[in-house]
């Protein structure tokens, strides 16, 4: 097998027909020796059976169903697991990620990258709380974090066989496939590309909340600066403190009216819990993950399999 698709999909039922229909005609020019991976966490619509109904036109479609819902991340995962290609491109299917960029990725693979990524110039459709979000989380894990991450990018990608190898050797339980992929390392180049809007309904994923959650991911997952950060706000809460006593003391000897009362001692206090809170949870985010890494549970459970072999790949 020469190329294989991985498609996360979750209640895409009137995306799958329109993508298939985009993706075919491109897939061919390529190579007729390919695969569409739909690794489908359960849903409530008939997006398995729009799956099956392509399946039964066309062999080359294949199901990979999950035993409850495991989220983006690990359906992905599961779905690389699953992959056979000497390249996996992973994509989602409701055609932000267009697939009229399927043959340059595969051009790039061919010219000798291990990973083709492609990176939003334009972020058509997505709303501004999410654009700033994003930017900013970015920013943030690039700086801090042990590996680089490019700014404006997401899952949509190609890897090679080597690399999908290699990432399925990892064992991080948290699946942010933009880290493990820069961990993993190899030879990589990015695509510009304008992110066009959805093809058909509403994303199913929580806009503010998943991309704070994916940018903790980053911050956690790859780098304990957090946790220096907190050390040094304690230090230096501790020395402004320690000032503070010796100005008081200072006026207090000088004569000066003593200006501590209520309001002061308040906001010091509160200041001083929220810090206190803040360490607290950033302690709490590394040992949550520590937690889910020792329990060693499977990423994923595959309930059905549709045009498989039995067992994985890797």
């Amino acid at each position: 097998m020469l190329l294989s698709l991985v498609v996360p999909v979750y209640r895409e039922e009137k995306n799958i027909p329109e993508f298939l229909r985009r993706v075919r005609p491109l897939l061919s020019t390529i190579t007729e020796d390919y695969e569409v991976i739909f690794a489908l966490d359960p849903s409530p619509d008939r997006t398995e059976e729009v799956i099956l109904e392509e399946r039964a036109r066309d062999s080359r479609i294949k199901l990979l169903r999950f035993s409850r819902r495991f989220g983006q991340p690990m359906a992905t995962l599961g779905g690389m697991s699953y992959a056979s290609g000497e390249a996996v491109i992973v994509m989602d299917v409701d055609l932000q990620d267009p697939p009229e960029l399927l043959p340059e990725l595969v051009a790039k693979w061919r010219e000798g990258y291990d990973v083709v990524i492609p990176q939003r110039r334009r972020r058509t459709g997505e709303p501004l709380i999410k654009r700033l979000v994003a930017a900013a989380g970015y920013r943030v894990i690039n700086r801090i974090a042990n590996v680089e991450i490019p700014q404006n990018t997401g899952d949509f990608r190609l890897l090679s066989r080597r690399v999908v190898n290699e990432l399925l050797k990892l064992k991080e339980s948290h699946g942010f496939l933009r880290g493990l992929v820069a961990v993993v390392g190899f030879r990589q180049c990015l695509i510009p590309f304008d992110r066009p809007p959805r093809f058909s309904g509403q994303t199913n994923y929580n806009r503010f909340l998943g991309s704070l959650r994916i940018g903790f991911n980053g911050i956690f997952g790859f780098s304990t600066y957090a946790l220096t950060l907190s050390t040094q706000f304690g230090f230096l809460i501790a020395g402004f403190s320690f000032l503070m006593a010796l100005v008081y003391l200072a006026m207090k000897l000088a004569g000066f009216p003593f200006p501590m009362g209520n309001p002061t001692m308040v906001i010091m206090i509160l200041f001083l819990g929220g810090i206190q809170l803040i360490s607290i949870g950033i302690l709490g985010e590394y040992i949550g993950r520590i937690y889910e890494e020792v329990r060693s549970r499977p990423k994923f459970i595959v309930d059905r399999l549709e045009g498989f072999s039995p067992g994985p790949r890797a």
